[in-house]
């Protein structure tokens, strides 16, 4: 049984980490994380021979979004382990001075200061510096690389873009990018009066910004910044770095980074409590989300010496207050379609005050979390709201029971197309690649960059494609004309007939492309390269059976279970056959023969770890990958003692540095082009 859940509890928070960090989606609330995380931990612990590197409770997050290059921090961003009592404070705090007692560090008479953070709710940054000029800005991400969003952070004005003379030779400054509550509230409302779907939370929607690939949009969202932390710091030129956190909190300033202006300097743990209590009284009345206060030690030398976990520094804790409950009755359950498929169900219920606001619908995140909790239509339920954004039921209160309460039954058939409903562990999903509820969506990310590539085909665009009945069916984008495009709203001749010779380019993509765009469950960009090396064309992969596909690099039963039954569907057929018919090409450019060894298996790229850095003139990245992994080469998005090769185009920056100091094989573009015979 303790196995089971082991393999259950891993299962969930592994998908739990993708719906937060990589799409923003977030079905869990941080408590219930938390608690699902500790349970795994202590069963782990109970039974050491069913451990596992890959469990979540051995990395911070999860893979970065595929939307953008990748970097890695050259100091991990950890995260902070999380309390919900002063008890839990206490045990920390004195946790802390047990071990630097023992080890001679701090004096059993000597103060243990330390300093208490506002936590605030957004995305978390990575912003270096070098001889004062930013130069990259990355996301979390796994904690050990993330998304190289420098472009967008270079849009938000609170981020200082030159530091001042005093700023040190290079510094990595950590922090919260977060969109305040008006700017929040504003683009709800303007989304509202559109008929668009609303943001669920000023995180999401400060997460869903920063993955834009238009600085534009960043800049025009008011997106702000605080720091909470330091990278890589060296001080240069006969300079001193601060010793303590409250220190570099001035320092910081001083060059003009923000930082928390309710941030306090704490004796002890009693001081820390008092500041924990004073933040409580304002925290509501703040212009932007927060979830707590972080607690850390001050001096960053003792910090050093308390070190860290495999994921959490033991030097900081973070506080989170108990969120705010209501009770209320369960009136009716609706299920939405999500963009990728997803049949969430959410709950009406008659209004009830919670946390200064009234609530009438809260998520029950999924199937198997209304049986685990028995909630039925006509119970009493406890509301809260989880980050003290998101409404949740908590549970029912079954002593309230009259026997008049009915089960939540799940719909058989989609609500919005009426298509097939299947169950894959505790979600169900809609079948149908092309459900009107989830097609808007699933167009967007079949003409992006890294899918179809149409350039010109922006969100804004899609969204007026789809309301004036254009493009009802992948197939559709094909089809249009210069003529229908420029009857839509701000579409000049010039601009359609760029965007027509770029939808006739975009038929050449090949079947791994199309693949990726789909929209297929589980099968994104590596599992269609996988698809494209087995199988020549659409033809011989809709002929594929289970055993075929099982048999497949990284395949696993589910997923060749899955991708079995899809391919045998009708819609999935359609949808190949519509799109053939207009002429896209469904060949595999990199499909290999089974019974040979090929060249690409035998040439000078075959088993070697390339990445790829700087702007191209001959190729996009996405572009120059599958040329090269055709060839036989593992293309990477960072650079590590494992890199073979570094092909460098113009303005490359870090991972350039990192490849000259490893001694790795340098490339510009033109030896590339001579080496791959391009003109």
């Amino acid at each position: 049984m303790s196995k089971s859940r082991i393999e259950e509890l891993r299962e969930t928070l592994d998908r739990a980490n993708k719906a937060y960090y990589v799409d923003a989606n977030p079905f869990l609330a941080d408590s219930e994380y938390d608690r699902l995380m500790r349970e795994l931990e202590a069963l782990e612990a109970a039974h050491p021979e069913w451990r596992d590197a890959n469990s979540p409770t051995q990395r911070v997050g999860e893979m970065a979004s595929g939307s953008f290059t990748t970097a890695a921090h050259r100091v991990p961003m950890q995260s902070i382990d999380n309390s919900y009592s002063i008890d839990d404070l206490k045990s920390w705090y004195a946790r802390c001075r047990e071990t630097l007692e023992k080890a001679g560090r701090l004096a059993s008479i000597e103060p243990l200061a330390l300093v208490a953070d506002p936590k605030v709710d957004g995305v978390a940054i990575s912003i270096r510096y070098e001889r004062g000029l930013l130069v990259a800005a990355v996301t979390r991400g796994d904690g050990e690389k993330g998304d190289v969003v420098t472009r967008n952070v270079r849009a938000i004005r609170s981020i200082p873009l030159k530091l001042g003379a005093a700023a040190p030779e290079v510094l990595e400054v950590r922090g919260e990018i977060y969109m305040p509550t008006a700017m929040f509230n504003r683009i709800n409302a303007e989304r509202a009066e559109a008929g668009d779907v609303l943001f669920a939370n000023p995180r999401n929607s400060t997460a869903g910004t920063l993955k834009n690939l238009d600085p534009k949009i960043v800049a025009s969202r008011g997106l702000a910044f605080m720091a909470h932390g330091r990278g890589e710091a060296v001080a240069g030129d006969g300079k001193s770095l601060p010793a303590s956190w409250w220190e570099w909190l001035a320092f910081l300033r001083s060059l003009g980074i923000p930082t928390n202006p309710l941030a306090a300097r704490c004796n002890d743990e009693l001081d820390a409590e008092r500041a924990i209590e004073r933040f409580d009284a304002v925290r509501r009345t703040l212009p932007y989300a927060v979830d707590g206060m972080v607690v850390r030690v001050d001096r960053f030398d003792l910090q050093d010496a308390l070190g860290t976990t495999s994921k959490s520094p033991r030097w900081a804790i973070a506080f989170k207050y108990p969120s705010e409950q209501g009770t209320t009755i369960l009136r009716e359950v609706a299920w939405q379609v999500g963009k990728g498929g997803t049949l969430t169900p959410r709950a009406t219920m008659d209004p009830v005050l919670i946390a200064g606001t009234t609530v009438r619908h809260a998520t029950l995140h999924n199937i198997e979390e209304i049986r685990r909790r028995d909630v039925r239509l006509g119970d009493t339920v406890i509301v809260e709201k989880a980050g003290e954004i998101i409404p949740q039921v908590v549970q029912p209160v079954v002593e309230r029971r009259t026997g008049a309460e009915t089960p939540i039954e799940p719909p058989s058939a989609c609500p919005a197309c009426g298509g097939a409903v299947v169950q894959e562990g505790p979600k169900l999903y809609c079948t149908n690649p092309e459900c009107p509820a989830q097609f808007r969506e699933r167009l967007k990310w079949f003409v992006g960059r890294d899918q179809m590539d149409i350039d010109g085909m922006g969100e804004k665009l899609v969204d007026q494609l789809v309301d004036a009945g254009l493009v009802t069916h992948f197939a559709d984008v094909f089809r249009l004309t210069r003529e229908q495009l420029t009857e839509l709203d701000r579409m000049g001749e010039k601009s359609a007939e760029n965007l027509v010779e770029s939808i006739a380019a975009a038929k050449s993509r090949g079947l791994v492309r199309v693949l990726a765009g789909m929209g297929i469950r589980h099968i994104g960009a590596s599992a269609a390269k996988t698809l494209g090396k087995r199988f020549r064309n659409a033809d011989e992969l809709l002929a594929a059976t289970e055993s075929e596909l099982v048999e497949l690099e990284d395949f696993g039963e589910v997923t060749a279970a899955s991708l079995a039954k899809d391919l045998a569907s009708e819609r999935v057929r359609r949808t190949f056959a519509e799109l053939a018919e207009v002429g896209v090409n469904l060949e595999s450019p990199i499909w290999k023969p089974q019974a040979a060894t090929t060249s690409a298996e035998e040439g000078p790229f075959a088993g070697k770890t390339i990445v790829l850095t700087g702007t191209l003139e001959t190729w996009t990245r996405p572009a120059l990958t599958e040329i090269l992994e055709a060839r036989g080469a593992k293309v990477s998005g960072s650079v590590s003692k494992k890199t073979s090769l570094v092909i460098a185009g113009a303005e490359a920056g870090s991972k350039l540095d990192k490849a000259r100091e490893l001694g790795i094989e340098i490339w510009d573009e033109a030896r590339a082009r001579a080496e791959l015979d391009q003109p």
